[in-house]
């Protein structure tokens, strides 16, 4: 039986949940999230493996345009799907493209280059942040009000992501890793590079007009998915005075 969770979250907006287990311990979920644009064309943020049945999902959705990372540490993945889809155009952090060694990315996200535009900007905007030590990009798909980010936001349990499974989503450990909790946002502080850049980044996602956060750790709780604006104030609190 598949573990994979496949749900249309928002029209043309799909995510594919399963189970991930950090260090082996820590249920934390794993998520991809796939859009169809208004061309029929789909843009992935791929976090997950490319299983059938994400195969299959995407093939009925439309043509795989582009494939993007989620953060310096989301793409272990992205080779999978750069395989399949030939012809989409993979985009990720700078940090990406050092560690790669067999491959590289069709393009970059770089503070050197802010102004770079990727070709899905008039559907998608995007916010990379340069300052943190995950190099995460925000993504805000404008039609659905949805901004979609790997490790900028966690919602622990992720009891969607292993609703398929016998396996529990409860960590007392993590149990405060959530928008509202202590953890995430010392996360946050732990991952500082450069306060500066941290503010102005997190200050560009709180001006977006979105209602829906997708994390790539944590299931679909009302926090994410119909306060999400509220949600990103507090757990990035300290760096939107």
């Amino acid at each position: 039986m598949s573990d994979l969770v496949i749900r249309e979250v928002a029209p043309d907006v799909w995510t594919f949940s399963r189970p991930f287990t950090l260090l082996g311990v820590f249920p934390v979920g794993g998520r991809s999230t796939a859009i169809k644009l208004s061309t029929g064309e789909v843009w992935v943020m791929a976090s997950t493996p490319l299983t059938d049945e994400t195969k299959a999902k995407l093939a009925e959705l439309g043509e795989v345009k582009y494939l993007v990372a989620g953060n310096a540490f989301h793409y272990l993945f992205l080779k999978q799907y750069k395989d399949a889809y030939p012809d989409a155009k993979t985009i990720g952090s700078e940090d990406i493209h050092v560690k790669v060694k067999d491959w590289k990315l069709d393009s970059v996200f770089s503070a050197k280059s802010p102004d770079t535009k990727y070709g899905f900007e008039e559907e998608i905007e995007h916010c990379y942040f340069s300052g943190w030590g995950n190099k995460d990009t925000a993504y805000y798909h404008k039609a659905s009000k949805t901004v979609i980010g790997a490790d900028l936001l966690m919602n622990n349990p992720p009891a969607e992501q292993y609703s398929k499974t016998s396996m529990s989503p409860k960590s007392r450990i993590l149990a405060a890793m959530h928008p509202y909790g202590w953890q995430l946002r010392w996360f946050i502080w732990l991952k500082q590079k450069d306060k500066a850049a941290m503010t102005w980044e997190a200050k560009t996602v709180a001006e977006w007009d979105f209602v829906r956060f997708i994390p790539c750790h944590g299931a679909g709780s009302d926090v994410i998915e119909k306060n999400a604006k509220e949600a990103w104030k507090s757990a990035w609190r300290d760096y939107l005075h």
